[in-house]
């Protein structure tokens, strides 16, 4: 039997094809290959919310392709991603080619390894419509809000504008911050800390709590109360009156899920979402590790909010643990973790595939960022399954003139868990505090050396980081693993959020939307709403709730609420605030402003067009960028110094911070997202002689691959070669010898994901 495998991405197509023998073919579809029109709102409200599916521009000649493979082989297999984006894409396809909604052909698995691809073979099913509507009623739901609301901002805000079911509402959140912190008022508070003295001359820092005759705590408001007691202690004699001994187990947490990987790689490893989906996308599709086993998915599917772990990888970190660490670091019975009650269980959380890949041995294959992921998605798993940590803790509490001072430490008994990974703390987190104390028994006076009070002023709350806010949409329920990342690219290249360094900052143009959207559409920037309309969808999943009843459910209100809108909302009572700069304008001596025009920002006089003066705008944080450059995640090969971005006539480089001691500098390079035809790694351009630009395995000069032709991530249909994109010529040919393959290249390829409208 002759089959032919459909799978999403080429680099996913080249991991599975290795896998099979000759009686299978694998292509990729390159994401969707159906979609709504985008110049029409392409669902028929009015006649059940039918939705009018058009072949994505540019898939025309890949639809023709699949249809002629399709026609030479016994059985086509269906495998796009676990979820329901990737069950509509088979649906998709199934549809574009012809092939029965309930044949079954459609196969599915957790994580793309020989094993696990060749058992999904074997268990082939019939599409799951449920999830295909679910998949369906989001991007209807998207659509009409899109393209409903978005035509009411244009009239009554700003022409270009777009509104989205949860893009509204992470903008929301991020106003709501920036408004807590324009209203906090800052209250003052003092503390008093007194540095002790043992007999032995060790140290201890204890900080005033409070009145030793009641042990109750007492907030010191302002000088003169910490002036009191300053006075009252200094130069005194303090008393141990408590030292209270415990132990605490600490348990390691999870395993990765989607928001916590997202997360994690932000604070750990200073990834934006964006990046580290990108990164992950490309362990679970595949590295090729050459002589170390081929082409092989690293991790397992990385969209999920599951936390279950299969049994057969649970005991091969069990005896991973006892191997390399010894028994007493492997817990009793296996560490099972409970998933909230909307995960998808039928996912895994995020793992390593296969343990026989440690970091160490498979670095040489992965780049940096690729390496740098699967060490902490590794680390995180192996942790999650060891024994806690066992901490040896002493709070103390000590009396100096009635006022009671305390300390509070610890000291790990047992590293547990520790010795492979901690979680990150954020700054807030008291257990940070903690320290090692010097041995103290109740009894003891210590000498006081010193008493110092000082001041300070309540802090208002931090604004949102990518890390915190999908922190705070996954505890909400806005959003699921799928769409965090999509949610903050579109409310920043969109212009209602900025970024400030690592926060989020909304912009006048977000404000104001928020503040519209507020009064005139209240559930769709509700988070209530937008976390209930996710679990519905859940819902049809799950088989429960009807596609047409939800989306009726909505639409009956939201129709009359735009239509009240319409009426009662002037553009001439809406007024976006003006964004000064610090220039001047030349011609007439006014501040000049902020100005949108098709090449992006730029300054203008606000007395246009009496004035029309116009400057480049150099952003301050580009200036900040250039006197604190990127430090790079390698180190200069001559002095081990750090190497720095630099700018230079022929573009971004790097440099040895260390010069002009040290002048050693290297290219650098840009990744294509295509795979090394030789060794699996990634291919980036270089400049050749005259500045010419040449194609590159990033291996060099391990690898030797490098062409002047374009590589795509196209196979050649004869040979199964890799496909390039011929300088200076409209065609793509197959560059294997004795294959003389070539055909015209398409002006473009659209690889479609997940949006919100």
């Amino acid at each position: 039997m002759t089959n032919l495998v459909i799978v999403e991405s080429p680099a996913k197509a080249n991991t599975i094809k290795s896998y099979l023998g000759q009686n299978y073919k694998v292509v990729a579809s390159k994401g969707h290959v159906r979609d709504l029109p985008k110049s029409t709102i392409g669902v028929d409200i009015e006649n059940n919310f039918e939705p009018h599916y058009i072949n994505i521009r540019g898939k025309g000649d890949l639809i023709k392709e699949l249809k002629k493979e399709a026609k030479k082989v016994d059985r086509v297999l269906l495998a796009t991603d676990p979820d329901r984006e990737g069950e509509a894409i088979s649906w998709h396809l199934a549809v574009s080619l012809g092939i029965p909604v309930d044949k079954v052909n459609r196969i599915t698995f957790n994580e793309i390894t020989k094993s696990a691809v060749k058992e999904a073979i074997k268990a082939p099913r019939s599409l799951d419509m449920d999830l295909v509507n679910a998949q369906q009623t989001r991007r209807i739901f998207d659509r009409i809000v899109g393209y409903k609301l978005s035509p009411f901002l244009w009239k009554k805000v700003k022409s270009g504008l777009s509104a989205g079911r949860v893009q509204s509402a992470a903008t929301k959140i991020i106003v709501e911050r920036e408004n807590e912190i324009r209203a906090f008022v800052p209250q003052e508070y003092w503390t008093v800390d007194a540095v002790l003295e043992t007999e032995k001359s060790a140290y201890i820092t204890v900080r005033y709590y409070g009145d030793t005759a009641t042990g109750e705590k007492v907030d010191l408001k302002n000088e003169a109360e910490a002036t009191r007691v300053r006075r009252e202690t200094e130069g005194k004699p303090f008393s141990a009156v408590e030292v209270k001994k415990g132990t605490k187990i600490k348990s390691p947490a999870p395993p990765f899920t989607t928001s916590t990987l997202q997360q994690e790689a932000s604070r750990k490893l200073n990834f934006q979402s964006q990046r580290t989906m990108r990164v992950a996308q490309e362990l679970y599709e595949g590295i090729n590790l050459a002589s170390d086993g081929g082409v092989q998915g690293l991790i397992t599917y990385m969209r999920t909010d599951s936390l279950r772990i299969a049994a057969e990888a649970q005991n091969a970190a069990r005896d991973y643990i006892i191997e390399k660490y010894g028994d007493k670091y492997c817990p009793e019975t296996p560490r099972v973790y409970k998933s909230k009650a909307s995960a998808q269980d039928a996912h895994e959380a995020i793992r390593p595939s296969s343990l026989k890949h440690d970091p160490q041995k498979v670095k040489k294959h992965l780049s940096t960022d690729q390496y740098r992921l699967y060490k902490l998605i590794w680390d995180r798993f192996i942790a999650s399954q060891m024994e806690g940590a066992e901490l040896a803790t002493v709070v103390a509490d000590f009396d100096c003139a009635g006022n009671l001072f305390r300390t509070r430490g610890y000291t790990v008994k047992f590293n547990g868990y520790m010795a492979v990974y901690e979680e990150s703390k954020d700054e807030t987190d008291e257990e940070d505090k903690n320290k090692k104390l010097p041995p103290v028994a109740e009894g003891d006076v210590l000498k006081n050396h010193s008493v110092e009070g000082t001041q300070h002023f309540t802090e208002p709350p931090a604004r949102y980081t990518e890390a915190s806010l999908i922190k705070f949409l996954e505890e909400k329920g806005i959003g699921r693993p799928s769409t965090y990342t999509p949610i903050i690219t579109i409310i920043t290249t969109r212009g209602y959020v900025s970024r400030d360094g690592k926060t989020l900052v909304p912009t006048p143009l977000g404000e104001v939307t928020t503040k519209l959207m507020s009064e005139h559409f209240p559930d769709i920037v509700d988070y209530k709403f937008t976390a209930g309309m996710e679990d519905r969808l859940d819902a049809i999943e799950a088989g429960e709730e009807e596609m047409l009843n939800v989306l009726h459910s909505f639409y009956d209100g939201f129709k009359g609420e735009l239509e009240k809108a319409m009426e009662s909302v002037s553009k001439d009572d809406i007024e976006i605030p003006v964004e000064e700069t610090d220039l001047v304008c030349d011609l007439c001596g006014s501040t000049m402003i902020v100005k949108n025009g098709r090449f992006g920002k730029f300054a203008a006089c606000p007395n246009y067009p009496t004035c029309k003066s116009t400057k480049p705008l150099v952003k301050k944080d580009v200036l900040a960028e250039e006197k604190k450059p990127e430090i790079a995640p390698f180190k200069c090969e001559l002095c081990g110094g750090d190497m720095v971005q630099r700018s230079g006539r022929y573009g971004t480089f790097y440099a040895c911070a260390n010069y002009p001691e040290c002048k050693f500098t290297k290219q650098k390079v840009r990744e294509l997202g295509v795979k090394c035809p030789d060794c699996g790694s990634e291919i980036v351009t270089k400049f050749g002689r005259n500045r010419t630009v040449f194609y590159s395995c990033s291996k060099y000069p391990e690898c030797n691959f490098s062409s002047w032709d374009m590589p795509t991530n196209e196979t050649c249909p004869d040979c199964g070669g890799m496909l390039f994109s011929k300088k200076g010529r409209n065609q793509l040919v197959c560059k294997k010898e004795g294959c003389n393959f070539k055909k015209e290249a398409p002006k473009s390829i659209e690889n479609e994901t997940e949006t919100e409208e």
